[in-house]
């Protein structure tokens, strides 16, 4: 039989062990931009690191279905922080998933942030759009950037 003291002892080193431990993933919540029906939906969006270290790479993986066939388009991309916009990118969808797409897949992006980012609470707007400027998607999901990047 375990005594009290020793049960205490190792509830202890547990917590300090998982405090210590990075993030591996966290789904995120994710909200489209209006009421519209998008022929690409976002069934989740996964951030690793989360929340996000200053100066180091953080992946942000996008998974969506389409019934369309994407060939290519653009992706805008706007980060705001607070009430405050603080970063605008377009890249080429085809340079973030495998074209042609259709069905199920996954958009990734690798980004590592300046080590001087602040720490806080920060939103993605993230607008899909098809070679015809058609809007494929449109959402927004929130990342958390640390105070600290560990060593």
């Amino acid at each position: 039989m375990v005594s009290k003291q020793t049960r205490r002892l190792l509830v202890l080193a547990a917590v300090a062990v998982c405090l210590h431990l990075p993030a591996a993933s966290v789904a995120t919540d994710v909200d489209y931009c209006s009421k519209k029906e998008y022929p690409v939906k976002v069934s989740g969006v996964q951030i690793v690191p989360d929340p996000v270290e200053p100066g180091k790479p953080a992946t942000f993986k996008i998974s969506a279905s389409t019934d369309k066939t994407i060939e290519k388009g653009k992706l805008v991309i706007d980060v705001k922080y607070f009430f405050f916009y603080v970063h605008s990118e377009t890249r080429e969808i085809c340079g973030e998933i495998s074209c042609p797409a259709t069905g199920d897949f996954v958009l990734s992006h690798e980004q590592t942030l300046p080590g001087f980012t602040p720490p806080g609470s920060y939103t993605i707007y993230m607008k899909m759009v098809g070679d015809d400027d058609e809007e494929l998607s449109c959402i927004s999901f929130g990342f958390s950037i640390g105070f600290v990047a560990s060593s």
